[in-house]
């Protein structure tokens, strides 16, 4: 390992800035995966980082020690503890970070359901969102502008590695992409709205979730073809826009879920009047 102990040192800056800047990230393509977790999952699901870096009390750690082998051809960094702090963001870091290319942004026409960010600023919620649309079964997820930084350290640690199942668009015309959508464009607001439990979820769904203040913006409001709301209960006026997005993302996995299960038990009576079992003499 190449051991770094000065702040003035040429890679440490360059490192420090992928942490402070979003716009050295998208500058040079590149950001920090901060934690074990996120170190494996990007081993497991993309392949080699590009480099790691290690704090010197987390290199005796069985579970960083392993990872630093699974990365073997990855250069590798050790950093003094307070450095390596600097560089994590927390106050009690794991003890490392990898270095990694920002995957190129996908050119394909999106079909299927989807999530729209109009907004988003806060790094927890993107990044709660981006997980949740992993788990819903939502690939593609577009961020228009004024969103956080979809990968930065902040938003990555809150998906926890859900950034390499998906395909992320940022800095996205969402009006425009909107007009161009074959399936339903469904804004959600917070009041007013036709109730998501009374949609049909059985087709794709592009989901607009907005500003946490402001939530949707009127443009994308109007270039929605609907407007829905979550029924709250008495006295409250709005949920965190990352708890509405579960909420409206899982009714939608419930509803195909539902039906498909349907179907197949319909698929299966049929197949058995069809073809009835002999009868035992």
């Amino acid at each position: 390992m190449k051991l770094l102990s000065s702040r003035d040192n040429p890679t440490f800056k360059a490192l420090r800035a992928l942490v402070a800047d979003a716009r050295e990230q998208r500058r040079g393509g590149r950001t920090l995966l901060d934690g074990p977790h996120l170190v494996a999952a990007y081993r497991d699901k993309v392949g080699l980082p590009r480099r790691l870096a290690v704090s010197e009390s987390g290199q005796s750690k069985h579970e960083i020690s392993m990872l630093v082998e699974r990365c073997a051809g990855a250069e590798v960094l050790l950093l003094r503890d307070g450095l390596f702090r600097e560089l994590a963001g927390v106050d009690t870091p794991v003890g490392i970070l990898a270095e990694i290319e920002i995957p190129a942004e996908p050119t394909t026409t999106v079909t299927t359901s989807c999530v729209l960010l109009d907004g988003v600023q806060d790094a927890g919620n993107v990044g709660a969102i981006l997980r949740t649309a992993d788990a819903a079964g939502v690939h593609d997820v577009l961020l228009g502008p004024g969103c956080a930084g979809a990968w930065t350290p902040r938003v990555m640690r809150a998906a926890q590695g859900a950034h390499f199942d998906l395909a992320i668009r940022e800095r996205v015309d969402l009006v425009a992409f909107m007009g161009c959508y074959g399936g339903a464009a469904i804004a959600t607001v917070a009041r007013d709205g036709v109730s998501l439990y009374s949609l049909d979820l059985s087709g794709s769904v592009a989901w607009v979730f907005g500003n946490e203040g402001a939530g949707v913006s009127e443009k994308s409001a109007l270039a929605a073809r609907l407007r829905a709301s979550i029924p709250l209960a008495p006295g409250c006026e709005s949920l965190n826009v990352a708890a509405a997005a579960a909420i409206c993302l899982f009714e939608e996995r419930r509803q195909k879920l539902y039906r498909m299960t349907a179907r197949v038990a319909n698929e299966q009576t049929a197949n058995q009047v069809a073809n009835p079992s002999p009868k035992r003499a």
